[in-house]
Parts: structure tokens; sequence; C-alpha cells
């Protein structure tokens, strides 16, 4: 079984193309800049030689690609955009003409002469191919699996801070279980057009499973040998740009905080997790320091949790009284979150999970 795993960040893309006849260490796998930051390279590419931009294809991260759009239209350069590019963005329309940003139909984006157009997308499947195939590397792929984070469709006037996180309230109160983000295209919220964005750009006739990217490297994690011992943890992850908490008793989820990873610093990290472990950490001390919410923790009878983390920033945590300890399963921190995906293959797809679990355990 050949199964492609793409945790989508705002830094990087990590890649793993698992294949459940070899040992886990050795599936071939690669860490590449992300789609934002890719396009974001395409805008001051843009800039530098003075080209208007139109904009078509689908929503996507913008992650720092914004920054680089801000300075191209200050530079005085016209930037066009298909209405559904244009939700990578904003999804409000009218923020994204405050941006400079002059929306366009497809008819009469196809009208637009000299212009430098850049298609839209955080699925670069011909691209991951193409550097499979230059190895020898089958791309007959099982199944693809994906990880993005999805703010949703928020209503206008709505934060997509607040939305974001009503969503995973919402999903938590459901089922309190990590495998519950887990998603088939069929079964994602409407709302979370960046999931069904990437559902629409599947060229392959394949079973595609859909995770958050949080989620992902928290589900990766229980992997690592450690961990896998642990019934009441915390599990944070520290990604380029969002920082995701879960504390996990007998692996349901109890209480978490997502904030962002710009803002944290070693002293806040210390605050948050300990005011988090003594079920004193509340949604508006999250909101109010702009991060995204907190799911306050009903008080349990136990010690003091086992302190995990993993992501790329875990550095901030370098000195932290917390101590975690540095998840990396199979070796491999940067890939966790494909772990992770491969997890929510088996959960979702039945007929795979003995044999995907069985390759994951051995």
């Amino acid at each position: 079984m050949l199964i492609l795993a793409i945790d989508i960040g705002g830094g990087t893309q990590d890649i793993l193309l698992f294949d459940s006849l070899k040992t886990v260490e050795n599936c071939v796998k690669m860490v590449m800049p992300s789609p934002a930051i890719a396009l974001s390279q395409k805008v001051m590419s843009a800039t530098a030689r003075k080209r208007p931009i139109l904009f078509t294809g689908v929503n996507m991260g913008a992650g720092p690609a914004k920054g680089s759009l801000k300075r191209h239209i200050s530079a005085g350069f016209a930037t066009y955009a298909t209405p559904e590019a244009a939700c990578t963005f904003y999804d409000d329309p009218d923020r994204v003409r405050e941006m400079g940003i002059t929306i366009v139909s497809a008819d009469e984006a196809k009208k637009l002469k000299d212009v430098e157009q850049i298609y839209l997308k955080d699925l670069y499947l011909d691209e991951i191919r193409f550097a499979l195939s230059q190895f020898g590397v089958s791309t007959n792929f099982d199944a693809v699996a994906v990880a993005v984070l999805d703010h949703g469709e928020a209503p206008k006037g709505v934060s997509d801070r607040t939305f974001r996180f009503e969503h995973i309230e919402r999903v938590v109160k459901q089922d309190n279980t990590l495998e519950a983000f887990v998603y088939l295209p069929q079964d994602v919220p409407s709302y979370l057009t960046r999931m069904k964005s990437v559902a629409k750009t599947l060229d392959m006739d394949v079973p595609l499973v859909l995770l958050d990217t949080g989620v992902a490297a928290a589900l990766g994690a229980l992997q690592d040998e450690p961990i896998k011992k642990q019934d009441d943890l915390i599990m944070i992850n520290l990604g380029n740009f969002h920082t995701l908490a879960f504390r996990l008793h007998d692996r349901k989820i109890m209480g978490l905080f997502e904030h962002h990873t710009g803002r944290m610093t070693t002293e806040k990290l210390d605050y948050l997790l300990n005011s988090f472990i003594a079920c004193q950490l509340t949604n508006e001390d999250v909101f109010n320091d702009r991060g995204h919410g907190c799911l306050p923790m009903s008080s349990i009878d136990e010690q003091m949790p086992f302190v995990a983390a993993t992501g790329p920033q875990r550095g901030r945590l370098t000195g932290s009284s917390a101590n975690p300890y540095m998840a990396a399963p199979y070796g491999d921190m940067m890939l966790t979150g494909c772990y992770g995906l491969i997890r929510g293959v088996a959960s979702r797809i039945d007929d795979w999970r003995e044999e995907t679990m069985q390759a994951l355990e051995d």
C-alpha cells in the first residue's frame, strides 16, 4: 500500500510516501518550502520585474504571501484575482478590495493582457510526482492524505480566530478524540473552504483523507515510543505560525488551547502551560492575547501530566519549567504530522486499518 501524506504548514510542506511493505524509517520523505512560501516568492519576483499580477485557482493558505502582496500593491502594481482565488486573502470580498485587489470574473480575467498569472493551490501534486519520478519512485498512490490549517469561511463581521475555534470546540464536544478531526471529502463541513479546495484540486481517482495540521502533529506524536506509554499528557505542537496544545487523558481530549507561535516566548509558554495544567487558563486569556482560544479543562484527579512537544519551533520551549520531552516519532520530528495523517487514513478507511497500523507498529 502506497499512501502519499502531505503536511502543509506555513513554512514547509512535509511529505511522506508511506509504503506498508517497508519499515517506516525507510519510506521516502521530503521537506520542501510550503505553497505559501512558493507563492510569496512568485509575488516578489513579479514585483521585482514590475509586473501586474492576476491570481486564478482556488482558496489556499496565504501565510507570508500576504505581506509580499501588500508590498507589491504599495509599489503601485496592479493586482487582480478571480473570486475563488481572492478568498485566499480574505473571505470577505470587501476586505480583498480594501487591500487593493480588483476582483474579476473568469471571463474578465481572460481578457487581461500583459499580466503575470499565478495559479493558487495548496496541493502541488504534479511537482511532487515529478520529483519522485526523477529517482525512479512509483507515483501510483493508493491514497492521498493532506493536512492544512483551515480557519473556515467566517460570516461577515465574525473574527477568523473566533470562527476557527468555534469549529474546534464543536468537534470536541461531539467526539473528544483526535480522530474526530479526520475527514473524507464528503464529510468536510461546507465552511472549511481550504480543505474543500484541496479536494477539488486532487486529480487522481484515489481516496483522499483530510486533517487539521495541529491535530495531525498530535496524532503523529502518539507514535513516539515514550509517549505511547503515557495515559495523561500535554501534547503541544509549535508550528511555524500556530501553536496548538492538547490535554489528553486515555487518548481523549480533555482540553486544548491554540495561539500564534510568533507571540510565543519561553516565559509565555510557561505561563500558558502552567495555567492550562492548573485548569486556570480561559478562552478570554488566549483570545485577548491575539490567540485563537482555549477550551478549559475540568479538573483531573491525576499527578502532573507528561509534557511532550513537537514542531519546528519547539526550541522556544528550551529552558522551560515544563521540561518537555521532544517528540520525534521514527526519529524524524519534521514528519510528525505525516505520521498522524497515516493514522488518520487508518481511522477512516476500514479495509486498510489493519495493514496500515501493523506497518506503523513494526
